[in-house]
């Protein structure tokens, strides 16, 4: 196996290109799992609430016999893993599914011992990149979307396609793909996918004219709709968000910068190759000359959108002084949440309010309709970055092949986001989730038009710096829409070294 047991590549040093070496060996003695074991009858163009729905709960599925099929279920072996499991401010359930996840690897292979750690969100990349430093890394580990490339193009990641666990690359979003792929090669597998909803109040559309059950079917509506609620009833129209190295920013503003056929790089294109900068293209000073719009000249976004996160956006939105905002589908629970904790006049209002909140499709634009294709993907770590210097791949791919299973991907995902692997749509668990989640078909049906951020290691810097700070500088005034365009278009460049 080339390079699996040697401690001599240097993180810096260019990836080496070699196959999955655990899958080659096993080829001749362990047949992977044909696409057709998961029934992929799930059709893509058909995408809606009406057709999620319709599929959910048709299909069963035999995680345990099925990745028996990839590794034995009596294998003896060991594995660590570390990953951002639910914490005490999560919802009972995701810990209920959680634990069960683990009893049920137990039971499937009783023989494998697991080594795991859960990390919050905040201190997994950082620990990550200590423990690698150090070679204590884990065997597996789970990053969220673009957590991966960044140590992808160090060297320190094992290819890995879901053909090495015994799945199609069919059978996952190539939207999510994308995000796992890194100067042509795989190297991660996604375990679930999430994207945003666009919410209105319904009662607020009406009293300011609109029609309270249709939201904006184009970004241009965004602008004129928000106008007109503010010119009628004295209230923020958009929930603008544009708080400078805050992820919040990028999230609500790019969908719109891809509609209008925009874009940092080519991300948006179906090929993407991350060298052409289309920061400052036309389609993106568009969509930066909408939010000059709705902040300068309109007046129609809320004054404190420079420091805004989402977060910022639930106070007024539950007090009937927001029309609208993009958010995930638990933004409903949390306005139920703040409608519990109300008194008084405010519990009225805040009432009225959930009463009236709606979800929509985001907004389209003249190239297309777009919004950020979030989630996390699954990892194996280079043997040599690995605490021991060995990394058991028999029970590697048990426990990759069980976490992106249709089953496990839907149940670990309960609470806000959605399988990674295609066949958690049609599963008994999808259909208690879209029973139990409101909302939740609609942002669902946002997945095809998921773009990710660009899949490279500079994708932070870009997105929660360049981005926010270009709109700052176009919403201060401090620069014109061309010139801050113009200015995120050189900070890109600089950043990627000049060479695009």
């Amino acid at each position: 196996m080339t390079n699996m047991q040697g401690r001599h590549r240097r993180p810096g040093s260019p990836l080496r290109r070699q196959v999955f070496a655990y899958s080659i060996a096993l080829a001749a003695t362990v047949p992977l799992l044909s696409s057709t074991a998961f029934a992929q009858a799930v059709d893509v163009s058909k995408w809606s609430p009406d057709y999620i729905r319709s599929i959910a709960g048709t299909e069963t599925f035999d995680t345990a016999g099925q990745c028996g099929s990839v590794v034995p279920n009596d294998y003896s072996g060991r594995v660590s893993y570390w990953y951002t499991g639910p914490f005490e401010a999560d919802p009972q359930i995701a810990h209920d599914q959680d634990k069960a996840f683990w009893e049920a690897f137990k039971a499937a292979y009783p023989n494998i011992q697991t080594d795991v750690q859960s990390i919050t969100y905040n201190e997994l990349l950082d620990k990550f990149r200590t423990a690698l430093l150090g070679n204590a890394a884990p065997m597996v580990v789970r990053l969220q979307i673009l957590g991966g490339v960044e140590f992808a193009a160090k060297g320190y990641l094992n290819p890995l396609k879901p053909e090495d666990v015994g799945y199609a690359s069919a059978d996952f979003w190539p939207g999510a793909l994308k995000s796992v792929t890194w100067e042509g090669e795989s190297y991660g597998i996604p375990t679930n996918n999430e994207t945003m909803g666009f919410i209105w109040n319904a009662k607020i559309f009406a009293d300011a004219g609109l029609d309270p059950e249709k939201p904006p079917a184009t970004w241009d509506d965004v602008v004129a709709y928000s106008k007109q609620i503010h010119d009628k009833l004295g209230i923020a129209g958009y929930g603008l968000v544009a708080k400078q190295n805050a992820g919040n920013t990028p999230f609500r503003f790019m969908p719109e910068v891809w509609a209008y056929g925009g874009g940092a790089l080519d991300e948006a294109s179906a090929n993407p190759t991350y060298e052409t900068v289309e920061i400052n293209s036309e389609g993106t000073k568009k969509a930066l000359q909408t939010a000059v719009d709705m902040y300068v000249r309109d007046k129609s976004v809320p004054t404190s959108a420079l420091t805004n996160t989402q977060a910022e956006n639930q106070a007024p939105f539950i007090a009937g002084q927001l029309a609208m905002m993009i958010a995930h589908p638990a933004e409903y629970a949390k306005m139920l949440d703040l409608a519990s904790k109300a008194t008084g006049a405010d519990k009225e209002m805040a009432d009225a309010v959930v009463e009236n909140m709606r979800y929509g499709l985001i907004p389209e634009g003249p190239a297309r309709r777009a919004v950020v294709f979030g989630g996390s993907n699954i990892h194996v770590v280079q043997p040599e970055y690995v605490e021991g210097g060995q990394v058991d791949e028999q029970a590697v791919k048990a426990l990759i092949c069980m976490w992106t299973s249709p089953e496990w991907s839907t149940k670990l995902s309960w609470v806000g986001s959605n399988p990674g692997h295609l066949g958690g749509f049609k599963t008994e668990w999808m259909k208690e989730r879209l029973d139990t989640i409101k909302f939740l078909d609609v942002t669902t049906s946002m997945l095809p038009n998921g773009i990710p951020f660009p899949v490279l290691p500079e994708a932070p810097e870009i997105m929660n710096i360049i981005v926010p700070d270009m709109l700052q500088n176009a919403l201060t005034g401090a620069m014109t829409v061309d010139e801050a365009a113009d200015d995120a278009a050189q900070k890109i460049e600089a950043l990627r070294g000049g060479g695009l």
